[in-house]
């Protein structure tokens, strides 16, 4: 008698969320829009105080179509992460206390393949009766 194996295959995506869209000008004065991006919630160690806050990962990503397309993705989720890259170094200002920082990286959207997770199981045998 063969054995039945049962195989189980869960595939699982990191998602980012569309924010928002934004109408913006090239230095050119073209119009152009951009979907804002936000990654899954991180909790990160103030270099402070030493304590702990809730914080997401943002980027801007250049959006090819009309404004209500653009529109429509808000709140839709795409698989993908969100991730820190090295760049020039510019000058950025902490809104809430006027400090100015420069900085050398930025942050970029990264699709993300799936992750398929696989478990390969034998099924108890049932017993028969007689």
């Amino acid at each position: 008698m063969s054995s039945l194996i049962k195989l189980i295959t869960l595939k699982l995506f990191k998602m980012v969320k569309v924010k928002n869209y934004h109408v913006r000008k090239s230095e050119d004065g073209e119009q152009y829009l951009s979907l804002e991006l936000e990654g899954e919630v991180a909790f990160v160690q103030s270099q402070n105080t030493g304590r702990f806050y809730a914080t997401t990962k943002r980027c801007f990503m250049f959006a090819a179509m009309d404004e209500p397309t653009a529109k429509a993705l808000v709140g839709t989720q795409l698989p993908g992460t969100i991730e820190r890259v090295s760049a020039d170094p510019y000058e950025y200002t902490i809104p809430d206390t006027g400090e100015v920082r420069t900085l050398a990286y930025t942050y970029q959207y990264r699709p993300e393949e799936a992750v398929e997770l696989v478990e390969v199981f034998q099924p108890t045998r049932m017993k028969t009766m007689a």
